[in-house]
């Protein structure tokens, strides 16, 4: 994900490779930012998780809140020391990505709303993907450029959608799967109606991706990669339909593309370049 974003933003540059404290500092920052996006989920979902889901570890005791908010305050402290040692400017753009978590930890101040509508509630919170992959561009260009390159649009879009694609798919389950209290879009779509959103964002996110490719002139290893991904999505969509595969097969295509995604828009054009 964090090379993905450090290789995309050079070639869209027609840049020279990114040197190596880029990506370290991508990386460290990107890994800790989705720790960090748990962490948060851990305090947001507390009472729900006591209620529904008892055997998760902090209900059960194992880890304790106040100890998951200091690893939270720890994690902030290595992301700021790193983006002070790449570039002090980086500060801006891991602000608005720590500003947009932290509404997202309160629920925007809306929770009640947000519950009540479940779509809007799953794009509010993709909204924090293309912010960390932004920044993960950013260690490339500000060094360097000081100015965000034309291309990324796309590349960010892609992002997004692919959010979309993990949170479905990691919350599609056969009927006997489903848990009391806890929500799935195969509960609120049906089981039919949530593979074919999936499918579609799938569809969306490849649209996305072809058209970012193109700004770094590979468009057809994009097409060709992600689209032997995609049918083998369908195929395995509609052995989960008849009743004979587990939604976790359904999670498992979603990590498969998200690596393919990431690698075409990339490391594999970056090297194949270089």
């Amino acid at each position: 994900f964090s090379a993905c974003a450090v290789s995309f933003s050079s070639l869209v540059r027609h840049a020279p490779p990114p040197d190596w404290r880029m990506y370290l500092t991508a990386f460290v920052v990107c890994l800790l930012m989705f720790l960090q996006l748990r962490i948060a989920d851990e305090f947001k979902d507390a009472e729900d998780d006591a209620r529904w889901r008892p055997y998760r570890p902090v209900p059960r005791g194992l880890v304790k809140l106040s100890e998951l908010r200091l690893l939270f305050i720890l994690a902030a402290a290595v992301q700021l020391g790193l983006v002070l040692w790449l570039d002090m400017r980086l500060v801006w753009v891991l602000g608005i990505a720590w500003a947009y978590l932290a509404l997202m930890s309160v629920e925007f101040f809306c929770r009640d709303w947000l519950k009540a509508r479940p779509i809007v509630y799953l794009v509010s919170h993709m909204g924090i993907m293309p912010l960390v992959d932004f920044f993960g561009t950013a260690c490339e260009w500000l060094p360097r450029a000081g100015s965000p390159p034309h291309g990324l649009g796309w590349f960010l879009a892609a992002s997004f959608f692919n959010g979309i694609v993990i949170e479905i798919g990691r919350k599609l389950r056969q009927p006997a799967d489903e848990e009391e209290g806890v929500e799935t879009y195969s509960r609120l779509w049906g089981k039919t109606g949530g593979a074919m959103v999936w499918l579609a964002t799938l569809a969306v996110t490849m649209t996305c991706a072809v058209v970012a490719a193109k700004a770094i002139h590979f468009m057809q290893p994009v097409c060709i990669g992600l689209g032997l991904v995609l049918g083998f999505a369908v195929c395995t969509t509609l052995r989960y339909l008849r009743k004979d595969l587990p939604g976790k097969k359904i999670e498992a295509i979603s990590g498969i593309w998200t690596l393919a995604l990431y690698l075409l828009l990339g490391l594999v054009p970056l090297w194949l370049h270089s």
